[in-house]
């Protein structure tokens, strides 16, 4: 083979080897949000277009790519209510009222402008795939496509800091092109264990004018935990694992 053929194949081969891997950049922005298994503790604030707030406190636990549970401690008139995501399949449990109750991704336990998704959410490359995967100065740009329609968004656009592989921004948008909400991740701190992510999400909606709602997230940390407690008999007993 002469010199010149194989420099030309070599010259094809190299773009293709350059080429963004959108699908990797998404899995690291995954562990770089949370351990595979983890606990953690969150506070929720729902601020009103007049000022007022309504705050909630929750614990909560997730193993793997699809199980999440969280427990309500505060305000006192939620506490002991815990809500339980498996896959795609969420439900509500409500101490004294029997059975647990199922619930959607686009409703919300907390009121406000995040939705049950947001707040019992999955990996991000457990829903999505990457359509487009952009690279600028600081930051990548991912075009992400729900892989089913039971996922609460069709697309999102998200902006990601190069430096740190967490999310900037984040755009949901609606199969019919309506933008939903927009997510902001500020407040990059050290949850200790080779953890460094945002501390704060902050979300407001075109849909809900002069609405806004924040989480904090704090105290979050790898544990592992048993399968029986991502049950819907193991709800009432979450409180056991604090």
């Amino acid at each position: 083979m002469s010199k010149f053929l194989i420099g030309w194949i070599l010259g094809l081969a190299a773009p293709l080897a350059l080429a963004l891997d959108g699908e990797a950049i998404l899995r690291q922005v995954d562990r770089k949000l949370n351990p595979e298994s983890y606990e953690m503790y969150r506070k929720l604030i729902n601020i009103e277009p007049d000022g007022r707030k309504k705050e909630f406190v929750l614990f909560t636990v997730k193993k793997g790519r699809d199980k999440m549970v969280a427990l309500f401690l505060d305000p006192p008139s939620e506490k002991g209510r815990a809500t339980l995501r498996l896959g795609d399949n969420m439900w509500l449990y409500i101490p004294n009222v029997g059975k647990p109750i199922r619930i959607t991704s686009l409703q919300s336990v907390v009121g406000g402008v995040f939705n049950n998704a947001d707040i019992l959410n999955l990996d991000y490359s457990v829903e999505y795939g990457v359509e487009k995967a952009v690279e600028e100065a600081k930051v990548y740009l991912l075009d992400l496509k729900a892989k089913s329609g039971a996922v609460a968004y069709d697309r999102l656009k998200m902006k990601v800091d190069r430096a740190s592989l967490t999310p900037i921004e984040i755009e949901a948008y609606a199969a019919s092109g309506l933008l939903i909400k927009t997510l902001r991740f500020k407040d990059l701190k050290d949850f200790g264990g080779g953890l460094r992510r945002p501390a704060t999400m902050e979300t407001d909606s075109p849909l809900y004018k002069g609405y806004k709602s924040i989480m904090i997230f704090a105290k979050l940390k790898a544990r592992e935990i048993a399968d029986e407690v991502f049950t819907l008999t193991y709800m009432p007993n979450i409180e056991s694992l604090r």
